[in-house]
């Protein structure tokens, strides 16, 4: 399995079981996991970003053996951010982006947000957005997250030819409203962490397509052993279920 949402260093809010990077290695790979893309909880509330990336970067290099694939954290609203973006593309040599809007505090149609994707596009460098990371109903009371507002992200993707995004956390959208044209653009994707209820992952796939969906486990903060537990419950085809565990996310970044 390739999982495309995992995070490295520690919930701000509370300890979680895997988070030791050599653990949560160890947990992935006996799941059959061969590469996670990791976030960096660091950058939720951290304002020096790229001091979050770049220990993001050297955990990633000195723990899982190759497993952890660095996603660096740009916040648009702070006024180096295109540094930022070019440190994590030229110098830890990241081959993507993982946004939290709504932690740092802007909307999808925010100027600066539309250069971000501009620039991430420029670099072929997909983007994840966050669009959650904690039920509402188990948040700090003085640390209330509201999911991120997608509206305006179809028509930025249906713009953007060379742009590329994955969207982590969220439920199962309805068939009708923007993350459903959101996906007919074919340049978006959604992951597995939150998709809940009895075969999931199937109703998923026959709403919007196999070739929308990869894995994601949001480990630590969820534990990575619901995920086959999601595939076993769902009855897919071979070639959808190969396409969910690896190969959307493979070709994405054309990875063998």
């Amino acid at each position: 399995m390739i999982d495309v949402n995992v995070s490295l260093s520690r919930w701000p809010f509370r300890r979680l079981p895997l988070d030791d990077p050599r653990a949560l290695a160890d947990a992935l790979r006996g799941l059959g996991v061969v590469r996670a893309w990791a976030g960096s909880f660091d950058a939720l509330l951290h304002r020096d970003v790229a001091g979050a990336n770049e220990r993001l970067a050297a955990d990633c290099r000195a723990h899982g053996d190759g497993l952890f694939l660095p996603f660096g954290t740009v916040d648009p609203t702070l006024s180096d951010w295109r540094d930022d973006v070019r440190r994590c593309h030229e110098t830890h040599e990241m081959p993507g982006l993982r946004l939290h809007p709504n932690y740092h505090g802007y909307k999808l149609g925010d100027p600066r947000f539309v250069d971000l994707l501009d620039e991430a596009a420029g670099r072929a460098m997909p983007v994840q957005i966050a669009v959650s990371m904690e039920d509402a109903r188990t948040q700090h009371p003085l640390v209330r997250v509201p999911p991120v507002d997608l509206s305006p992200l179809p028509g930025l993707v249906e713009a953007r030819p060379d742009l590329r995004v994955v969207l982590l956390n969220l439920p199962i959208p309805p068939r009708t409203g923007p993350v459903a044209d959101l996906l007919a653009t074919k340049r978006a994707w959604v992951d597995t962490a939150m998709i809940e209820g009895v075969a999931g992952i199937e109703r998923f796939a026959a709403a919007f397509g196999a070739d929308r969906l990869m894995i994601g486990s949001h480990a630590p903060f969820f534990c990575p052993d619901a995920v086959p537990l999601k595939l076993q419950e769902s009855e897919l085809t071979p070639a959808d279920r190969d396409a969910i565990v690896a190969g959307n996310a493979s070709g994405l970044l054309w990875i063998p």
